[in-house]
Order: structure tokens, then C-alpha cells, then sequence
């Protein structure tokens, strides 16, 4: 990984997941970098306080409408430079926490947590990586888990999070391939933010060691400093906050 980024000011970033912790905190580190724009900042209800020059955007990320609806609004003003998919879930809010045995398996379970963490992010590249731009360097990069890794996996147990992850990984890694056919330049990546205090990693803090666990404004800057040395050599891979390159 090299240190490959261009410093175009008046670039577009476009960021899924704006009002997470570390949705949030992407949106306010570009806003500060004053590299863009225009960063079209997307969640659930559209809202959110950020300064300009953010747009906000609602969508449903299981709904595909919605979000080609967007692709299409988005699609009038200049390529996007930048697109970061910051959405997912560990588990569902019905008390289901991540499965430990194969006994706790639930298909309904599975299938919303496969919706969240694979397939609707999957409708975002097919309608936004049209809109990267084709000239010169431009990335899309999606969150995803180093318990994703597959040849990492020595514990098993969260089956259903491991495999929407390691699907997402799979699916980047087959979106680069393509991307590369038609902008050289450009790079799809999955990121590994480490563990971030946000409410998904609340109830699995208790035993962390201390510095392992990071605020969403120290992930967001982890992230954005992998982003910014990312190369074209670099895209399909799964990279850690580190910038440490995760096997699949």
C-alpha cells in the first residue's frame, strides 16, 4: 500500500450510514478536511447535524428503490470521488445475540442479518459504482470484519455475522475485478475498523484491554488514513484501521 491519493480540492464523497458513530464521524472528518465539495451524507430518516458542505439523503437499505432513487438524484451532479458503506448489524434487536453454536441458528435471523450486512450493500455498488468517476483515482470502500476473514477464523461461533461479512468481502473483491475494466484507477475495498464504541459493540467491551477499543472519531481517522494510501494494487482486499492487509 503506497501513498496514492490525490489532493483535488472540490471533490464529492457520498457516505451510507451517516447517523451511526462511525458514519457520523466520516462525514464530520471530510466536512473538516475541506477536500470536498459536495458529501452527500445518507440514513435512515435524512436528517442529521452536520455544517456544510453536507447534503443529506434519506434511504432504506433494504429497500432497492429507494436507493437507486438516490443513485439517480446523485447522478445529476459531478462522479463521486469517494463512497463509503458504513452500515450493518451484529445481531437482531429481538435479544438474539450473535449465535455460538449451530443450535441457535434461525433462518429468519440469518436472512435480516444477510439483508443488512450483504445484500444492501451489494444494491449500493450496482447503483454507485456507476457514478465513480472514470478519470483519475476514485474509491469505494464498504465496513465490513476481520471475523470475516475466513483463514483467520480460529474461534468460530457468530455464524451469521461472520458469513454476511465474509460474503460482502467476496463481493468487493468481484466488484474490483469489474471496476478495474472500466476506470484503472479506481479501487473497491472492505475495511476492518476495529473495535469502535458505538451500541453494536456495547455488550462485548466488558474484557477488552486498554486501547483496543476506539472512539468513532479515532476509527473514522484510522480509516480515512487507509483510504488515503489505498493503490490500485490494493483493490478487492480487506485492510484493517492499521492498514494491514486481512486474508481472506
Amino acid at each position: 500500500m503506497g501513498s496514492c491519493a490525490q489532493r483535488v480540492i472540490g471533490k464529492h464523497a457520498c457516505i451510507f450510514g451517516a447517523s451511526g458513530g462511525i458514519g457520523g464521524a466520516l462525514v464530520e472528518q471530510l466536512v473538516a478536511s475541506g477536500n470536498y465539495h459536495v458529501i452527500h451524507a445518507g440514513s435512515r430518516s435524512g436528517t442529521g447535524d452536520f455544517a456544510r458542505p453536507v447534503s443529506r439523503f434519506a434511504f432504506d437499505l433494504g429497500d432497492e428503490r429507494s436507493i437507486a432513487a438516490v443513485a439517480g438524484h446523485i447522478a445529476q451532479s459531478a462522479p463521486l470521488d469517494l463512497v463509503i458503506i458504513a452500515t450493518g448489524v451484529l445481531h437482531l434487536d429481538e435479544g438474539l445475540g450473535p449465535e455460538k453454536t449451530w443450535q441457535a441458528l434461525d433462518p429468519a435471523a440469518m436472512a435480516e442479518v444477510f439483508a443488512n450486512n450483504t445484500i444492501g450493500p451489494a444494491m449500493i455498488a450496482k447503483h454507485f459504482l456507476p457514478l465513480l468517476r472514470r478519470d483519475h483515482r476514485a474509491i469505494f470502500a464498504a465496513l465490513s470484519a476481520k471475523v470475516g476473514s475466513i483463514s483467520d477464523n480460529h474461534l468460530g461461533g457468530w455464524h451469521s455475522y461472520r458469513a454476511s461479512k465474509a460474503a460482502l468481502n467476496m463481493l468487493v473483491q468481484n466488484f474490483a475485478i469489474e471496476l478495474r475494466r472500466r476506470n484503472p484507477q479506481a479501487v473497491a475495498v472492505t475495511l476492518h475498523p476495529g473495535t469502535v464504541d458505538t451500541a453494536l459493540s456495547q455488550p462485548f467491551q466488558r474484557n477488552m484491554a486498554l486501547g483496543q477499543l476506539f472512539t468513532p472519531a479515532q476509527s473514522a481517522a484510522h480509516l480515512l488514513g487507509v483510504i488515503d494510501r489505498l493503490s490500485p494494487a490494493d483493490s478487492g482486499g480487506l485492510f484493517a484501521w492499521d492498514g494491514t492487509r486481512i486474508p481472506f
